[in-house]
């Protein structure tokens, strides 16, 4: 007889930050401000691809709005001859060329970085830093705080729970995200505390369940 089959496991599942460990990086970053830390900072607050963060250029900044858009993304590809070479690309998809606003406390950060328009936030140059670049400074810092066992791409999907225990409605997350489509925010990019799922399941107390 044969075994039924196993459910299948999520592939490359990414672990995404607690509340404390959120506090304990954030830290950090703020007390050793230098221009890759920020662009962390950056992409904890924004849910920014990495990419995206390396495309980023102080004319993509607005100031009075508290917003930056994203048209951009750095990417190292390989060529035919088996080379590679850094390229500034077009996003993903039509639908993650998008405006995403920043906390206050973000925005005047920026304020006190800001520089020349054509400038690159990241690199501080006409020329982008690759995405590798950005990897290996948050591989580190997070070495630095024993937090080994998170990637960069964990800030985006930290982000997103971020703004869901927040209350954010799935339609604004999934655009802030840059989704075409709701589902791939909710299934992908959402996971529920362990806090969240507690305060949800305390306001049952008292009130009776009916079929």
């Amino acid at each position: 007889m044969r075994k039924p089959k196993a459910e299948s496991v999520k592939k490359n599942e990414i672990k995404i930050l607690s509340g404390s460990e959120r506090k304990k990086l954030e830290t950090y970053l703020l007390s050793k401000l230098t221009l890759p830390n920020l662009c962390i900072l950056l992409s904890l607050y924004t849910g920014l691809r990495v990419g995206e963060i390396c495309g980023l250029q102080w004319q993509d900044i607005n100031f009075k709005q508290g917003s930056l858009s994203v048209t951009k993304t750095v990417q190292r590809i390989r060529l035919e001859n088996g080379k590679s070479k850094v390229i500034i690309g077009t996003p993903k998809t039509k639908s993650s060329v998008r405006k995403v606003y920043m906390p206050s406390f973000l925005v005047d950060i920026l304020k006190s970085y800001k520089s020349s328009p054509e400038l690159f936030i990241l690199s501080g140059k006409l020329k982008p830093k690759e995405p590798r670049v950005l990897q290996y400074r948050f591989k580190a810092v997070m070495k630095k705080l024993n937090m080994n066992e998170f990637s960069f791409h964990s800030l985006r999907h930290t982000y997103a729970s971020m703004c869901i225990e927040k209350g954010f409605d799935p339609k604004t997350l999934s655009e802030l995200l840059g989704h075409a489509d709701v589902k791939i925010t909710l299934n992908t990019y959402v996971h529920s505390s362990d806090s969240l799922k507690k305060k949800y399941v305390k306001r049952l107390a008292g009130k009776g369940l009916t079929a």
